[in-house]
C-alpha cells in the first residue's frame, strides 16, 4: 500500500519508494526536493524563511524553517538513509509573492528572497538544481515520486504541471 508522506510548514521528511512525499500551502515558502534516483530516495523541506541568522540564538532553532539549515539537515538525513551527497539532485517550487505591496522594501519580498537563498544553499553544497517552478503570485501544492523523479506542481487557478 502506497502512502503519501505529508510535510508541514517549516518541516521536512524523507521518503523511499513506493511512497510519495507532499506539501501543501506553498505561498512565499519554497518546497525543496532533494533526491537520489539510484536509491529511489527523496527528501522534502518546506522552507519559510531565507536565513537562520534572523532567529534568536538563545532558542533551539527549527532547522526546517530556514533555507540554509533545512538543506544541510535534509542532506544529512538522506546520507543517513543510504545516499551520497554527490548523487543528490534538486527540484524546487514556490516562492510566490502572495501580497502586492506598494513598496520596494526588500524585507517584504519573502518569496523571491527564499528562492535566492535556496539556490545559494544548493550551490554551496554542490547540488545541481535540475527543475523549478517558482515566483508568480499563486499558492502551490507539490508531490514528488521517487520512482519517476517527477515533481507534480498544482498551482491555484493554474492546474497541474510536472517538472
Amino acid at each position: 500500500m502506497d502512502t503519501v508522506i505529508k510535510v508541514g510548514i517549516a518541516d521536512m521528511n524523507t521518503v523511499r519508494t513506493p511512497n510519495t512525499i507532499r506539501t501543501t500551502g506553498l505561498g512565499s515558502c519554497v518546497g525543496v526536493i532533494l533526491f537520489d534516483s539510484s536509491q529511489s530516495l527523496a527528501g522534502l523541506a518546506h522552507i519559510m524563511l531565507p536565513d537562520s541568522s534572523i532567529a534568536k540564538h538563545s532558542q533551539k532553532i527549527n532547522k526546517g524553517k530556514f533555507a540554509d539549515t533545512a538543506i544541510q539537515e535534509l542532506i544529512t538525513r538522506l546520507i543517513a538513509a543510504g545516499s551520497s551527497q554527490r548523487k543528490l539532485k534538486a527540484k524546487i517550487a514556490g516562492g510566490a509573492e502572495m501580497f502586492s505591496f506598494s513598496t520596494s522594501n526588500e524585507m517584504m519580498r519573502i518569496g523571491p528572497r527564499n528562492v535566492e537563498a535556496v539556490k545559494a544553499a544548493l550551490r554551496k553544497e554542490n547540488i545541481q538544481l535540475i527543475a523549478e517552478d517558482t515566483g508568480g503570485n499563486s499558492g502551490r501544492t507539490i508531490e514528488f515520486d521517487p520512482v519517476t523523479c517527477i515533481l507534480q506542481v498544482r498551482t491555484v487557478n493554474k492546474g497541474i504541471k510536472e517538472i
